[in-house]
């Protein structure tokens, strides 16, 4: 492994009503509420182009998450015997990056809102995709 690191600048922060980790959902899916986006403005031209109703691919840094984690109980089952990190999605991992699908429900300047959002307010969003279907509609 090389010595080289990268340098990430967040394009955006969540707002959002969860602000204790033990307390957030694991997964968008499992209850988390509607959150905010605010767009850093020097790259709000980035948006211009998403509608409300898409389906975005939102790529956030877990910024309160531990690095030093390579095994994890599954769901913090202890019961269950430890695993690989890079088999599950745990928030602690070395490079603690976070994947949520999730759908626009309104935009307002630079401010997103998006729907079952289970990152904590504040943390930085790295990256918004969008969610691609099959090859043949791209």
């Amino acid at each position: 492994m090389s010595d080289s690191s990268l340098l990430l600048n967040p394009i955006g922060r969540v707002v959002s009503v969860l602000t204790d980790r033990s307390t957030a959902p694991r997964q968008g899916d499992e209850g988390a509420p509607d959150a905010w986006i605010d767009i850093d403005p020097a790259v709000a031209d980035g948006i211009r182009d998403l509608r409300v109703g898409e389906e975005i691919v939102l790529l956030t840094w877990f910024d309160r998450a531990r690095r030093d984690v390579l095994l994890v109980h599954p769901r913090r089952r202890f019961d269950r015997p430890a695993v690989g990190v890079f088999s599950t999605r745990s928030p602690d991992r070395p490079n603690p990056i976070g994947l949520h699908q999730v759908t626009i429900l309104a935009i307002e300047g630079q401010r997103l809102q998006v729907s079952n959002l289970e990152a904590l307010d504040g943390t930085p969003v790295i990256d918004i995709k969008p969610l691609l279907g099959p090859v043949s509609e791209r």
